[in-house]
């Protein structure tokens, strides 16, 4: 029993000193809440009430601005001397730009009135008998103005309207003087209602209320909103003028303080959520920073696996240039660790020595701001053993995440494989294309036969007479001795021309072996500038035999003033005679009565100043039908029995290593063209 009330009284006690410090913390959250409501109300009050003296002070400043304008304004009315109707016309204008006044008069040195203009937008019952008398407020502020030798300012006085109502005036009177003596004086009127509607209105809200009032506090005039509030904030400003004295009011309504409600509620819902939720909020936050650690630590892993799995090398450079980041691809790729090349920033290791001072002018360039080209760029790096690679590199800025530029992220692809498989494909393109010449000249041998039998033929005719000519003996009768001679010197000159004809048919027949020698064995990789009429000339002799015998006429056409192209010259012209073949044997066709290859060549017509040469092959054979033109340019795709299918593909592959384009067109009436382009010299060459 003893061990039970013991244990109670000390539950107790911990519930009380939790429970305490409970309500310790309810208290203090409490109070600060009541504290701050308060503070708020105090500082939205004064915010208010500083608010309103400022805008009073605004406009009395505004209403002395006015009416210095405007007195600026009537003393402009007496500038030049004016007329009476001069006068009255100006005046008139003034009274319709400045609503405030509803009266001006012009009065001479006794002042009685000389002529007076009133404003046409408020109906005023004026006497006269009580304006000019001695004790009226116009001619008290006459008097002030004259004992000032300057404007003065009357007290307000409250004048009848001609509708029954009234309102306050003010009068403003001004002296007039010539030669130094006073010649009359310009006596203006104010309402002063008319003074807050037209000077102070436009910056009044809608909680706000004028008022001109006296030092007791009595209301002369009053502008503004009728409505009222809780609360009530006023500021009075005084307008200290020439002659008089008035108290600017302005008075501001507001229901509550603003603020109250809006942070009341935001500080009591926070607090109760606060109180109730915390623990909820910490075991919450607790496991979401153990996931999110889980989670960190997960992508660090899987981050280190891929950088570890690639093959492409990462590297990361500071805006100093100093490398800060490498990954393992990097490192395997130069054979230097990540501790040698961390940090490194002036002289990387894998810099060939030779090209120090060049990777030094393009790393300061890349430095200056200086973007380089998305598609990357090649460069040469050196091995720890000294061997040297290629790589291509990309590079990129390195933004952080708050969106600034820390540096520079590189890519390094090595290509020592891709160069290689591409120098492989150059040799294999290389070889296929003298097997297609080789292909091309055996094709040709029968023709060889035929063209060379014409001049052989010749020559043995040729050398048969001459032997003849030789052998036989004198013409001329014996013992006739000039006869004799003439008839030899005749024989002479017969087999000096029989030899000549050798000579000349020899030479033909060496020209037609040259021409097919010098087309199977040259082979110059390097592109120079050929022109078009060069390229047409090396294979006219070949076409031209394959024409003869298929009867067809060829008929060539260079533009004039055509500028050289740039080409590997040898593959260019198998280009035209694979086309040019490709025209004649499509006109192999008895049906066909007229049969002609038309082999051109200028300009691109589509383009005149874009620097390419535009080459056409047409003929007039039967067409291509719509289902072979879909795979026409497809490799090892053929109609002819003996064909490879490898013409036309290489043919496009070799204008397109040189930028060109090379298609078809069907040609009116019939037949086919196929046109090509190849770059001028002058513009910028494609790298082989």
């Amino acid at each position: 029993m003893k061990f039970s009330l013991h244990t109670l009284v000390r539950r107790w006690r911990g519930a009380w000193r939790r429970w305490s410090l409970w309500t310790l913390l309810v208290v203090l959250v409490v109070a600060m809440l009541g504290t701050m409501v308060w503070l708020a109300g105090r500082y939205e009050a004064s915010q208010v009430q500083t608010l309103l003296e400022r805008d009073t002070a605004d406009a009395v400043a505004d209403i002395r601005v006015a009416l210095t304008r405007n007195l600026q304004s009537l003393q402009a009315l007496h500038a030049s001397e004016p007329g009476d109707l001069a006068w009255e016309v100006d005046a008139a204008e003034l009274l319709r730009n400045r609503r405030e006044l509803v009266r001006l008069e012009w009065r001479d040195a006794q002042l009685r009135v000389r002529n007076y203009a009133q404003s046409p937008y408020r109906p005023v019952a004026w006497d006269a008998r009580l304006r000019e008398g001695s004790q009226s407020d116009a001619a008290l502020a006459c008097a002030t103005a004259r004992r000032m030798s300057s404007p003065a300012y009357s007290t307000s006085y409250f004048q009848p309207h001609g509708d029954g109502l009234g309102s306050e005036m003010m009068e403003l009177c001004m002296p007039l003087s010539a030669g130094g003596r006073t010649t009359g004086f310009l006596v203006a009127t104010y309402s002063l209602r008319d003074v807050l509607v037209n000077l102070v209105a436009p910056t009044l809200t809608r909680s706000q209320e004028a008022s001109f009032t006296e030092a007791d506090g009595t209301r002369l005039a009053v502008l503004g909103a009728s409505r009222r509030g809780s609360r009530m904030f006023t500021a009075k400003q005084l307008l200290d003028l020439p002659g008089t004295t008035l108290v600017l009011r302005m008075d501001s309504w507001h229901t509550a303080p603003s603020v109250f409600p809006n942070v009341l509620t935001a500080l009591v819902t926070a607090m109760s959520i606060a109180l109730i939720t915390v623990m909820v909020v910490l075991v919450r936050d607790n496991r979401r920073r153990l996931r999110a650690e889980r989670d960190l630590a997960d992508a660090l892993a899987f981050r280190k696996a891929m950088e570890d799995s690639l093959v492409t090398g990462l590297r990361a450079r500071d805006l100093q240039g100093r490398i800060t980041y490498v990954n393992p691809a990097f490192c395997d790729m130069v054979g230097f660790s990540a501790q040698e090349l961390l940090g490194q920033s002036v002289n990387a290791p894998y810099w060939p020595p030779e090209r120090v001072e060049e990777y030094r002018q393009r790393q300061a360039t890349r430095f200056a701001g200086t973007m380089p080209p998305r598609e990357g760029f090649e460069s040469e790096f050196m091995r720890k053993d000294g061997t040297r690679f290629p790589v291509l590199i990309i590079e990129a800025p390195l933004i952080n995440a708050q969106g600034l530029h820390t540096g520079w992220m590189s890519a390094f692809l090595d290509i020592s494989e891709q160069r290689r498989v591409e120098e492989l494909s150059r040799a294999s393109q290389e070889r296929l294309q003298a097997t297609a010449r080789l292909a091309t000249v055996g094709e040709m041998a029968s023709l060889l036969s035929h063209e060379l039998n014409q001049p052989l033929a010749a020559i043995s005719s040729y050398a048969t007479g001459s032997i003849n000519l030789l052998e036989a003996p004198p013409l001329a009768p014996a013992g006739d001795a000039p006869a004799a001679t003439a008839a030899q010197s005749e024989q002479l000159q017969d087999v000096r021309m029989a030899m000549q004809q050798i000579a000349r048919q020899a030479e033909r027949a060496g020209k037609v072996i040259k021409s097919v020698h010098d087309f199977v064995r040259r082979r110059d990789q390097a592109r120079e500038a050929v022109h078009a009429q060069q390229l047409l000339d090396a294979i006219l002799p070949l076409v031209s035999l394959q024409a003869r015998k298929l009867g067809v006429r060829v008929e060539t056409s260079v533009e004039s003033s055509l500028p050289p192209v740039l080409c590997d010259r040898t593959m260019v012209e198998q280009v035209l005679l694979n086309l040019a073949r490709n025209a004649m044997q499509a006109m192999d066709d008895p049906s066909i009565p007229r049969r002609v290859l038309e082999i051109r060549a200028r300009r691109a017509a589509s383009n005149q100043h874009s620097g390419w040469v535009e080459f056409a092959v047409g003929d007039v054979g039967t067409g291509i039908p719509a289902e072979v033109a879909e795979r026409l340019f497809t490799p090892f795709f053929t109609t002819r029995r003996e064909g490879m299918g490898l013409g036309l593909s290489m043919c496009r592959t070799v204008i397109e290593q040189h930028g060109g384009f090379l298609g078809f067109t069907p040609r009116e009436p019939r037949g086919t063209v196929f046109t090509f382009t190849l770059p001028v010299a002058s513009s910028n060459p494609i790298t082989p």
